[in-house]
């Protein structure tokens, strides 16, 4: 935690009603805190004392944060609420119009966006002077044309995962659980009588005339039996990649409750996989109808989260371990990292080269994508790329709509072309 100044108390502090406010702050941002665990931190901090400032900040660390990536939340959020008294009448001032252009525009990270709306949420913006210009008469009507302003659902489509706030990231849940990921069936060699088939079917035939006498009455046709493919899904969950990475898995669950079985077509089974410095399966985690017990569950199983990245030793171990059960009879391999590995680019490569062996097809799903000026730079991408049939971005929701496409469709290359082009250079 950064070092601040000590705070200065005031005659009345009222702490209490001060902890239940910053709880409510965190709740908006995103963190799953309820009454209880306000009790708890007035508690803790009646017990632990407010002399120190450190001391102070992890108290209320330890009772209302349980998970790796709600710290940057929790550390925003205590940030603008304990240390600026004025600080509400600042984040207010800068929604009030102003003139663009003065100065160059950065975005808000993503924790800190969450956290300030979370603070100004239900306040009123701070009074002004009213101007000449504001003043209209009472019979003036004003018209606005809003025939082409987009729709809200039709501006998170677009949005980038990280740049979404906490009510936006929920509403994009909902938008991904209503996604679906089609497939074409896998034809195989075994045969099935059908009425229309390109195949004279002789046995049958045969027997069929055994019942008239040896007289052939009609011809059995039949043709290639189909079946329906595995997904496999290895989604990396490192620090560069969880803002993503939980979205993609909300993506995932969906599908995988959604599958089909049999003759109704869809996906045979839907394997998942997470791997930031291991390798974890959390298939059997996302069986459980609720998509964030789902995710909880998988959560607690992978203790990398957040964590570095190992791309090349985790795809060695699923090679290893893995491929064998999951990747027999076709299955398709999404995989959904960045290629930022410090590993071995030629241990990177080699288990790339026998994961796209043993797929029917490899599509690589990277939200560095979203950057029009991307190029392969990093050694890992340039390692991986060439043993991908497809390069997709993976950054919002219509990104993860357009990912049916490269699963479908075998022509489908993505992006992988143009980068190829960019290393051949």
């Amino acid at each position: 935690m950064p070092e601040y100044a000590p705070l200065s108390l005031p005659d009345d502090p009222k702490l209490a009603q001060n902890v239940v406010h910053f709880a409510r702050a965190l709740r908006r941002a995103g963190l799953p805190i309820g009454p209880g665990r306000v009790i708890e931190a007035i508690r803790a901090v009646a017990a632990a004392g407010f002399t120190r400032r450190d001391d102070f900040y992890w108290t209320l660390h330890a009772v209302l944060v349980n998970r790796p990536e709600e710290r940057a939340v929790f550390n925003q959020v205590f940030r603008l609420y304990w240390r600026d008294p004025r600080f509400m009448e600042h984040m207010m001032a800068l929604m009030l119009p102003a003139v663009r252009g003065v100065q160059e525009e950065t975005a808000a990270a993503s924790a800190a966006r969450r956290a300030a709306e979370a603070l100004v949420d239900g306040a009123q913006a701070p009074d002004r002077p009213p101007s000449p210009d504001d003043s209209a008469p009472e019979d003036m009507e004003i018209e606005i044309d809003a025939t082409h302003t987009a729709s809200s659902e039709e501006r998170l489509r677009t949005l980038d995962f990280e740049q979404m706030s906490a009510e936006e990231a929920v509403q994009a849940k909902r938008m991904l659980a209503r996604l679906s990921l089609p497939v074409r069936p896998v034809p195989t060699r075994r045969q099935q009588a059908h009425p229309r088939g390109a195949t004279a079917d002789w046995r049958r035939t045969l027997r069929a005339a055994l019942r008239t006498g040896g007289e052939v009455t009609a011809l059995a046709r039949r043709r290639p039996a189909t079946r329906w493919p595995a997904l496999v899904v290895i989604c990396d969950i490192s620090g560069s990649m969880s803002d993503y990475s939980r979205m993609v898995l909300h993506f995932v669950h969906a599908v995988a409750n959604r599958q089909g079985q049999g003759a109704r077509g869809g996906w045979a089974r839907v394997h998942a996989f997470t791997f930031g410095t291991r390798l974890t399966n959390i298939t059997r985690h996302l069986r459980q109808r609720d998509a964030d017990a789902a995710l909880d569950a998988a959560g607690a199983q992978a203790q990398d989260w957040q964590g570095g990245t190992r791309i090349g030793e985790c795809l060695a171990a699923f090679n290893r371990d893995w491929s064998r059960r999951v990747l027999g009879q076709g299955a398709v391999v999404v995989l959904i990292t960045d290629g930022l590995d410090r590993g071995d680019p030629a241990a990177l490569a080699r288990a790339m080269e026998r994961l796209h062996l043993s797929s029917r097809r490899l599509v690589w799903v990277n939200p560095l994508l979203r950057w029009d000026r991307f190029a392969p730079r990093a050694a890992g991408i340039r390692a991986m790329l060439p043993h991908v049939d497809a390069l997709r971005a993976g950054h919002s929701v219509a990104s993860l709509e357009a990912l049916a496409q490269a699963i479908s469709d075998l022509q489908d290359r993505g992006e992988k072309a143009r980068l190829m082009a960019m290393v051949a250079r």
